[in-house]
């Protein structure tokens, strides 16, 4: 590779400041790279498509660790519902997640790019990239050694480089009260449902700001279904104690993968990831940890091979990237065999209990008492 830097007008373009874009572009200007982030919103805590809730590891082993603790509410359990609306509370010792006041904690990371050098250009939309000898030629900012697209489950760096494109989606929408509160505020309320939520769940919880509720469905490109979140949170509203009067104040809408990584993820001096490279767990839909992991080891490996020390970052692109593969064996079993009856009837069952904890805290938890699931409704959704 040329490595003279006189033949660049910067080191590497991240296309998309989201978590893993954000990741990859400060783990390489940290190093010493001139980076350029190219976002197309104006304002980067708008028109949010995250949940924005983050897990512990995330928390404790990433740059998310410095976020301002006024933008974090702290969730210690997770209540599981059944289709009638029993529930169980799960929880694992020292386990927690974070929710977040998302828009500010977008803008914060944003911040953090501009105060460790990365130029940020905000209001930009990546367009097109042309291979040139040992670079890329990106239009509206010229030539570049690497190319790392972190554009979204629809990306286009993918489309206008000839990369693998993720395929097969989940379609979430969520809705945002500001001021609310719940009476369990240190829940995440997740509620299992085929006639709301056929091939995911439902889920309502605090954030510092107030709540977010939100419904996500397999998406189904010919049928085209839409969530419909207005009836879920009828149902629930009287469960999680949501204010009937309440109405929402922001909604977010998006798709989001679940069939794994794309194929190809990189080649070139152009790469993948987070949503771009389907970075997101097939079965929980998390996606902030992996993105930012894979975003964090990919600006490094860039780095590494930029100053001559390392390998080429497209095989450490594609080795470092997860492949859920029993998540993907469990996402197919949803899919083709998702019952309402089942949770119903095994919903304080061990082997029920087991498996939730595995896929909320990796790990077994602790039973809590739970008296107030006797008393919960009863009736059919």
């Amino acid at each position: 590779m040329n490595l003279d830097p006189q033949a660049y007008d910067c080191d590497l373009v991240v296309v998309g400041a989201s978590f893993a874009g954000a990741a990859c572009a400060l783990a390489a200007a940290r190093a010493g790279l001139r980076v350029v982030v190219l976002e197309r919103k104006r304002d980067p805590g708008e028109k949010l498509r995250t949940t924005g809730i983050v897990v512990k590891e995330a928390a404790e082993q990433t740059w998310l660790s410095r976020a301002p603790a006024g933008c974090l509410h702290r969730v210690e359990r997770v209540r599981l519902y059944s289709p009638r609306l029993r529930s169980m509370a799960l929880s694992a010792p020292g386990y927690y997640f974070l929710t977040t006041d998302t828009p500010r904690l977008m803008r914060w990371l944003t911040e953090e790019l501009v105060r460790h050098g990365v130029e940020l250009r905000l209001g930009t939309s990546f367009t097109q990239a042309e291979r040139e000898d040992d670079g890329w030629r990106i239009e509206g900012v010229g030539r570049t050694r690497f190319l790392v697209g972190a554009d979204g489950a629809k990306s286009r760096v993918a489309e206008r480089t000839g990369l693998g494109q993720t395929r097969e989606f989940l379609y979430g929408i969520e809705y945002e009260f500001p001021g609310a509160a719940l009476p369990e505020s240190g829940a995440l309320h997740c509620f299992v449902s085929k006639r709301y939520a056929p091939g995911y769940i439902g889920w309502v919880a605090q954030n510092p700001t107030g709540v977010q509720a939100g419904l996500a469905v397999r998406h189904d490109p010919e049928r085209a279904r839409v969530p419909d979140i207005d009836g879920f949170l009828q149902r629930v509203r009287s469960v999680v104690g949501l204010d009937a009067e309440m109405q929402p104040a922001a909604t977010r809408a998006g798709l989001i993968p679940c069939g794994g990584p794309v194929f190809p993820l990189a080649r070139d001096g152009v790469m993948l990831t987070g949503d771009a490279a389907g970075i997101v767990s097939p079965v929980t839909a998390g996606g902030i940890h992996s993105a930012w992991a894979h975003g964090e080891t990919l600006g490094q490996a860039i780095a590494l091979h930029a100053l001559g020390q390392g390998p080429a970052p497209e095989s450490v692109a594609r080795d470092s990237a997860p492949r859920f593969r029993r998540k993907r064996a469990l996402r197919w079993a949803f899919d083709h065999f998702q019952f309402d009856w089942p949770f119903d009837l095994l919903l304080h069952s061990a082997p029920l209990r087991w498996a939730a904890e595995q896929v909320y805290f990796h790990k077994r938890g602790s039973r809590e008492p739970d008296e107030a699931a006797a008393s919960r409704p009863s009736e059919s959704l």
